[in-house]
């Protein structure tokens, strides 16, 4: 058995190396090969590319890379066509394996896509694209399999790995005097795992917990920083609003910063499903450059009602959001009030949270390997 993977980043070098886990399980001698980050790597996978060649982002700076893209997309081209894989995998990276898998199809070779790009959120038109590249879809997201079903594509709905791996049987109590918290009540608070976030958002998330300290003030915050280079400038918006006392700031770490808390206060994106996952009560934040914001409103992009993850996945939604004008320190501390002034209503969020997670928690890497099988079997 061979198979071919292109993974494109962080995540999706995590999902590959999970396949590559569960499928060598069943048929050790099976052999992996393609564009792979290091846990592929560690996992088995013949590196013919490092998946961070494959990580270019912004809205100009690809244009740039596209000449090299294009070069090694038809490199995988020739080389599987000579030596076909018995299924290709491309997990995630839509841009890069939709254009690879269309072209590894018309040679006969069987394809999946692992991870539906987000056409319920911003360009639903891709779904033409994907009916045209692959013969199965695996979806992280229960609503996403009837997108496909309705349009005709197979696709099989596989759970979402994070459920699989946060921690079920969580201590808040023991964390907090590991991390030294001693008040009543803790706030983990995430301003974001990019500068142009935490430059963005992190004044206006001090200011908020200003608001709530000055309401509360047997309160602690705890902040998880993301990457080293971030520190620097969430200090200087501490020191600038005078909080820095009542902020512990961890070096990453933000499942236990989490686990900790009574809330999590955060910049709308992965972290908000986790903070779900976990059954903590979330409050969820974001500003869009202006540009950015203008263009996706002039051209009606965005579909979506809500735009942190977890409230498209509950029946109704559970975390305030406030995004763009509405992202402001006096709306956003009132709510955070509103929830610690309620344990109640907290309690009923984290038994809806739990609920989820048992929804999501499927054993993603199992079903991938199933479906995989099942198509190179058809």
């Amino acid at each position: 058995m061979k198979i071919g993977m292109v993974a494109g980043e962080t995540s999706g070098d995590l999902l590959g190396a999970g396949l590559i886990h569960e499928l060598r399980r069943r048929q050790p001698d099976a052999i992996f090969e393609g564009v792979a980050g290091p846990a592929m790597l560690a996992a088995g996978c013949e590196q013919w590319e490092p998946a961070e060649s494959l990580a270019v982002m912004g809205l100009i700076e690809p244009l740039a890379h596209l000449p090299r893209l294009l070069r090694l997309r038809r490199n995988l081209v020739n080389r599987w066509s000579e030596s076909p894989p018995d299924v290709f995998v491309g997990i995630d990276a839509p841009d890069f394996n939709l254009g690879l898998e269309k072209k590894l199809g018309t040679v006969g070779i069987k394809t999946v896509h692992y991870v539906s790009p987000s056409i319920w959120a911003w360009r639903s038109g891709r779904i033409k694209a994907i009916r045209a590249a692959a013969d199965k879809v695996l979806c992280l997201l229960p609503f996403e399999k009837a997108l496909y079903d309705e349009a005709g594509i197979a696709a099989d709905f596989v759970g979402h790995p994070k459920a699989d791996s946060v921690p079920i049987n969580t201590d808040m109590h023991a964390t907090r005097a590991e991390l030294e918290l001693t008040a009543e009540q803790v706030v983990a608070v995430l301003p974001g795992s990019r500068m142009s976030e935490v430059s963005m958002l992190g004044g206006i998330v001090v200011e908020a917990a200003k608001r709530i300290a000055a309401s509360l003030p047997d309160v602690q915050f705890v902040t998880p920083i993301a990457t080293p280079k971030l520190r620097p400038a969430f200090e200087a918006q501490l020191d600038a609003a005078g909080m820095r006392e009542k902020f512990i700031l961890l070096d990453g770490d933000s499942e236990r910063a989490m686990i900790a808390s009574d809330l999590v206060l955060l910049a709308s994106g992965t972290a908000a499903l986790e903070s779900a996952l976990l059954a903590k009560p979330t409050v969820a934040v974001y500003r869009l450059g202006r540009l950015t914001f203008a263009i996706l409103n002039t051209f009606k992009l965005l579909k979506l009602t809500h735009f942190t993850l977890p409230n498209l996945l509950t029946e109704t939604p559970l975390i305030p959001e406030f995004m763009q004008s509405n992202a402001e320190p006096g709306l956003i501390s009132a709510a955070v009030i509103e929830l610690l002034e309620d344990p109640a209503q907290r309690q009923m969020i984290s038994n809806r949270f739990d609920k989820l997670r048992t929804e999501l928690a499927l054993n993603t890497d199992q079903r991938a390997a199933d479906a995989v099988i099942a198509l190179m079997k058809h």
